[in-house]
């Protein structure tokens, strides 16, 4: 196929689409892949408009300001990974477009085509020409999709409606961007104006047919539930859980008086400069990320760790770089978006890992973290109060060992509970170690 030298970036920007900054890999026809090297330029109109004042939402990643340069890199910009199709719709582009998956040069027209409507305020203007040329669809029930009715499915695929990018292992799951028009129906996201937007969906199906596939689908519901009894940030809206379709309000957008509003979403694996699928990632670099880039360092630290010792607790070992994202909003804030991916993935039949660990004694044994010397690590690399962040971890015992009760009173499956009571006794003991004695530390 015919593909053009430049991606063009659009951002939604005070109620509407906007050109804001240009990608240019070289070589031209980026044979290398995300690994070419690449220019990045901010539109002249757009940094004059902002310069030196964007907020992050205006901004197309926290690694690169506005401003007038040209930004040279040995690998493209890194948010356009969290954009560019994997997975699932990665496997359906690949075949519409007749490219081979085993070849770098893919990458770039995937970009080119597939990046149409993914999460987030940003597009690529070429993806959205090449994607949304179809005649208006009157929609679809919502027993026909959790039916997975042929039609939805075709039709979902070639509005382009398959998630793009913010996934990694977990990206095999069919998973679709949707919105609700105000009759009740659904259609693929971007395929509807905005101001006939009720509301605005992701639907998952089971990654396959074993029974463990539909189990993990069916308890992430509670699973989420259980996250916002621990205190993690959640979507205050409900999940929707019908005969092995998982229905999830999207937090990226919101419908309001003024119109539709798209909040800015960005991966942990962008901010950490991170331009690969699938590499393990440290904890302890991912803190030094969040210090660095979001508006309220401490909150967001605590957050972040919250985190990681209810992944130990339910054993979501799926918790790779882009699992975990920063939202943008209009007030000028960059934070960890609401919990998203949150499910028992140690169930997974193809065996997911543990991505993202503690570095050198702070994880000894993969899933195990040693709270105490957590804490060590990160008052001495982050320059942060030792004493009250061993406290704090301290005082999650309470609420970890409580877990097994919160769980059972969210709904989560009681062979899952009866399989995770020890590791939370466990982890519970090793968060009381912790704790700082009166002398000092232990």
């Amino acid at each position: 196929m015919m593909t053009t030298s430049k991606a063009h970036i659009q951002l939604f920007h005070r109620g509407a689409w906007r050109l804001v900054a240009t990608v240019q890999p070289y070589p031209v026809r980026g044979q290398d892949g995300f690994n070419a090297n690449s220019v990045l330029s901010y539109d002249i109109d757009y940094a004059a408009e902002l310069y030196p004042d964007a907020t992050p939402i205006e901004m197309v990643g926290c690694r690169y300001p506005v401003n007038f340069d040209s930004h040279p890199m040995s690998h493209w910009p890194t948010f356009l990974l969290d954009m560019v199709p994997t997975g699932n719709a990665r496997k359906y582009w690949l075949k519409k477009l007749s490219l081979k998956d085993d070849h770098p040069s893919s990458w770039w027209p995937l970009l080119l085509t597939g990046a149409g409507s993914p999460p987030g305020n940003m597009r690529i203007r070429e993806a959205v020409d090449h994607s949304f040329d179809h005649p208006t669809h009157a929609g679809f029930t919502t027993e026909e999709i959790v039916e997975k009715n042929e039609n939805f499915i075709e039709y979902a695929q070639s509005r382009g409606a398959t998630v793009a990018g913010a996934t990694d292992v977990q990206g095999e799951a069919p998973k679709f961007l949707l919105v609700r028009d105000q009759r009740g129906k659904w259609h693929a996201d971007a395929a509807l104006p905005d101001d006939q937007a009720m509301d605005h969906w992701l639907v998952k199906f089971p990654r396959g047919k074993d029974d463990n596939d539909k189990i993990v689908l069916r308890n992430e519901a509670p699973y989420y539930d259980v996250a916002q009894q621990f205190g993690i940030r959640t979507s205050q809206k409900q999940l929707l859980y019908r005969d092995d379709a998982l229905f999830i309000p999207r937090f990226d957008r919101e419908v309001t008086r003024n119109g539709l509003a798209r909040y800015g979403l960005e991966s942990l694996a962008s901010i950490s400069n991170v331009c690969e699928f699938g590499k393990r990632m440290s904890h302890n670099r991912s803190c030094q990320m969040i210090m660095k880039y979001t508006t309220d360092p401490i909150t967001e630290l605590k957050e972040y760790i919250l985190r990681d010792v209810l992944n130990v607790c339910l054993r979501n070992t799926d918790n790779h770089g882009r699992n975990t994202a920063f939202i943008k909003t209009p007030d000028g804030e960059f934070r960890l978006s609401p919990l998203f991916d949150f499910a028992p993935m140690f169930l997974d039949p193809e065996g997911i890992a543990r991505a993202s660990l503690w570095d050198s004694d702070g994880e000894t044994e993969i899933g195990v973290p040693e709270w105490g010397q957590v804490a060590t690590d990160l008052g001495s690399e982050l320059k942060i109060d030792l004493i009250e962040m061993r406290s704090w971890l301290a005082n999650l015992e309470e609420r970890v060992t409580q877990l097994p009760d919160t769980m059972q009173k969210c709904g989560v499956n009681v062979e899952i509970i009866e399989r995770l009571e020890r590791r939370i006794h466990n982890v519970a003991e090793l968060l009381s170690k912790a704790r700082p004695t009166s002398g000092g530390l232990k």
